[in-house]
């Protein structure tokens, strides 16, 4: 059976370790009218300007995005919403980020993946995500697996029958589900931006 197709971004599902799991989320200002769109579970990045702005490969992740609030210019409103859209005017905007180093996410692989692969690192593959819902659609570039550098470090596969079905003994179908550490986590980095 196939995995399905269906990327979802960096969820959070937990912490790594037998520490306690608080499941809490940081505050961080987005610049009004940033031009990028950022969407929930989307990976996050620290800007020069202070705020917080959507990753990209090769960037140094802050974390995913859960969602964020603002007082809506037009209508003067106080306002919640799982993502941000593009060019949002709204001067207080506030992002709520997964931001602990040690927290675990899922997130879809882009190919197939091969069990040996498990303790690897890669890259994100940015993709902008789906309008319907407003999720994020990055998943993890396979292609980009390295023992040296990447922005994320498998460290298993999910548990959800739906993305976790094996091509062969050694090799996931597509779009199988990862769990991942942010290996290049901005709060662990010795640099400023």
């Amino acid at each position: 059976m196939a995995n399905k197709d269906a990327a979802f971004g960096l969820k959070p599902i937990g912490k790594v370790g037998q520490n306690k799991d608080a499941q809490g989320l940081s505050e961080y200002t987005i610049a009004a009218s940033t031009s990028s769109a950022i969407y929930q579970n989307d990976p996050v990045k620290a800007a020069s300007t202070g705020s917080i702005d959507v990753a990209a490969a090769g960037d140094a992740l802050l974390g995913s995005l859960n969602g964020v609030f603002y007082t809506d210019s037009s209508t003067s409103k106080p306002t919640w919403a799982n993502h941000l859209e593009a060019s949002n005017a709204a001067t207080d905007i506030v992002g709520f980020v997964s931001d602990d180093p040690y927290e675990r996410f899922e997130i879809q692989c882009n190919s197939t993946f091969a069990t040996a692969g498990v303790f690897s690192l890669a890259d994100i593959e940015y993709t902008a995500g789906d309008s319907a819902n407003y999720i994020s659609k990055v998943e993890l570039d396979r292609a980009s697996l390295s023992l040296t550098s990447g922005q994320l470090k498998v460290i298993g596969v999910t548990k959800n029958d739906e993305n976790n079905t094996l091509l062969n003994a050694t090799v996931y179908n597509a779009n199988v589900n990862l769990v991942v550490t942010v290996n290049e986590h901005f709060l662990k980095a010795t640099t400023g931006v």
